[in-house]
């Protein structure tokens, strides 16, 4: 038998996203020596900021935007140096049947305020208490749930019984969200605030028995044990500087514009080799591990002729995102037929247009049978509302406000159906047609045009996502997303598979959002493919 060769690494990370550079901080600050490899010329992946408009003195988030299920543990665990804003208002949602009036929901209410802000939408009473009741139920889930995302992975039953209440896990866990739903809230308008959870990113009905809206919306509801979204101060691209930080301060070697070509697991008499384009030339690098930061199907076809990720040799099939990003870059805010509430209240939290519970389902059917939903349901935010640092000091002190738009239910099988180009176009006019729906202006009157004149509105679709993150079909979470524990008959006999990160290779560990527990800015993919193979070290 050959002598096996020493690997150049302890672990070689393929993608220099959040969870990649996540990884590498934790494994390098144990000692192990790490290589992260990234295509791009920079590091960050969908976490990151860029001047979206030319000649305009700002970075937006430009595709991940706000913060919820980044651990704390993490956060403190790396030294990070990294602000989040609380948002005083959740949301803003005008009726579409009548935009002169709308549902804000203030943080701040007292219980008089609460119920005169669902009157003035026109919502019953009852539908506030049946609120309340809802949010008690989703933040006692937040507080038994997300402090497992770091530990090994829970059975079914021991998530369950950290629950404690079986009526609430039938509710949520057990039962279509669509249920759920209908069944809490007579206000159609409450019914789809509440909904929007469930569908963000994820193409399927809230009636569908797959729960695909209800690991969606899980994930959506149980973020640091609050359920609430952060702003990022300065914005996305700083929270991966932070971890790039904290990583290169540890001793991880980062290389970009090293695009991987293939992963080779180990064999008899070699270890793991990964090899890549860097300068135009190709070269292979071994290591004890591979840390895959890139999402199953990507690593599929990384792996080659080593075959299927998972032991029954299923392939992974090509996920489908299923979401519009539209970023705006605005004069000013625009005014609202609901003089009622100021411009700066309703884009300062999430801004829900056109997302009755009949509008969503409609927008479903719509989308299924192959066409852009009409009218297209939004949701937007304004980063610049909570945090003026990702502006130039020109701009910080004028009353220019960044937005960001995202449209659901627009699958990635529209591309194929319609042409990228003219998707992208049809998004662009739904998109302004929506907002301008609740508008007492037409938004083209409040957006800035860049330098050579032209307005800013940046819109990318789920194959220009695809395109510029190696995201098959545009899917924000890397692949369909999972229940946050094993089931109850599972095999956790490795640290790979109790830390949720295994795949049919012992020494190739998903360290992104591919991952279970995996999906949106959180370290926790990364966090816990490095736990595993520390365990597996001490284990011997």
């Amino acid at each position: 038998m050959p002598e096996e060769k020493t690997a150049d690494y302890d672990a070689v990370i393929v993608g220099g996203g959040h969870n990649g550079l996540t990884a590498a901080a934790y494994l390098a600050r144990a000692g192990r020596s790490v290589l992260v490899l990234e295509r791009d010329d920079h590091v960050g992946g969908a976490a990151v900021s860029a001047q979206a408009f030319e000649g305009v003195d700002a970075r937006l988030s430009r595709y991940a935007y706000l913060v919820s299920l980044l651990p704390q543990r993490i956060i403190d665990d790396l030294g990070l140096d990294i602000g989040l804003v609380r948002r005083r208002y959740s949301s803003y949602t005008p009726d579409p049947l009548d935009p002169t009036r709308g549902l804000l929901v203030d943080r701040a209410a007292d219980a008089e305020g609460a119920r005169a802000d669902f009157a003035r939408a026109g919502v019953d009473a009852s539908d506030l208490a049946a609120w309340d009741a809802f949010s008690d139920e989703t933040r006692r889930i937040a507080e038994a749930l997300f402090p497992t995302l770091t530990e090994p992975l829970p059975t079914r039953g021991a998530a369950k019984a950290l629950l404690g209440d079986d009526a609430v896990w039938d509710a949520f866990i057990e039962r279509p969200l669509g249920a759920t739903i209908d069944a809490r809230f007579r206000s159609d308008l409450v019914r789809g605030v509440v909904a929007t959870d469930g569908l963000i990113g994820t193409f399927t009905s809230l009636d569908d028995p797959a729960l695909d809206a209800n690991r969606c919306f899980l994930y959506h509801v149980i973020g640091g044990g609050t359920g609430d979204w952060d702003v990022p101060v300065g914005g996305m691209g700083a929270v991966s500087a932070e971890i790039a930080r904290a990583a290169a301060t540890a001793g991880a070697r980062v290389l970009t514009g090293a695009e991987v070509l293939s992963v080779a697991p180990a064999a008899e008499g070699r270890s793991a080799t990964v090899q890549y384009r860097h300068d135009g030339e190709v070269q292979a690098v071994t290591a004890r591990t591979v840390l895959p930061n890139v999402a199953p199907a990507v690593l599929q076809r990384l792996l080659g002729d080593a075959g299927a990720l998972s032991a029954s040799g299923a392939a992974v099939a090509r996920p489908e995102g299923a979401q519009a990003k539209v970023n705006l870059f605005l004069t000013r805010l625009p005014k609202l037929r609901d003089g009622t509430v100021a411009p700066e209240a309703a884009f300062a939290g999430t801004f829900h247009i056109n997302e009755l519970g009949v509008q969503l389902r409609a927008a479903f059917e719509r989308a299924e049978g192959g066409e852009l939903p009409d009218p297209l349901p939004c949701e937007i935010y304004c980063h610049t509302l909570s945090d003026r640092t990702i502006l130039g000091e020109s701009l910080r002190d004028t009353p220019a406000q960044t937005l960001t738009l995202f449209g659901l239910h627009v699958p990635d099988r529209l591309v194929d159906r319609i042409g990228n180009d003219e998707l992208r176009d049809r998004i662009r006019t739904a998109a302004l047609a929506s907002l301008n729906s609740v508008l007492a202006e037409p938004i083209e009157d409040v957006l800035a045009v860049d330098a050579a004149g032209e307005p800013c509105i940046e819109v990318k679709t789920t194959r220009d996502l695809e395109e510029a993150l190696a995201m098959p079909g545009g899917n924000i979470f890397h692949g369909p997303l999972s229940w946050p524990w094993a089931e109850d008959d599972a095999e956790l006999d490795t640290p790979a598979r109790r830390w949720g990160v295994a795949t049919r290779f012992p020494d190739v560990l998903l360290c992104g959002s591919g991952a279970v527990r995996g999906g949106a800015v959180s370290g926790i993919g990364g966090h816990n493919a490095a736990m595993a193979l520390l365990e597996a070290d001490a284990a011997g």
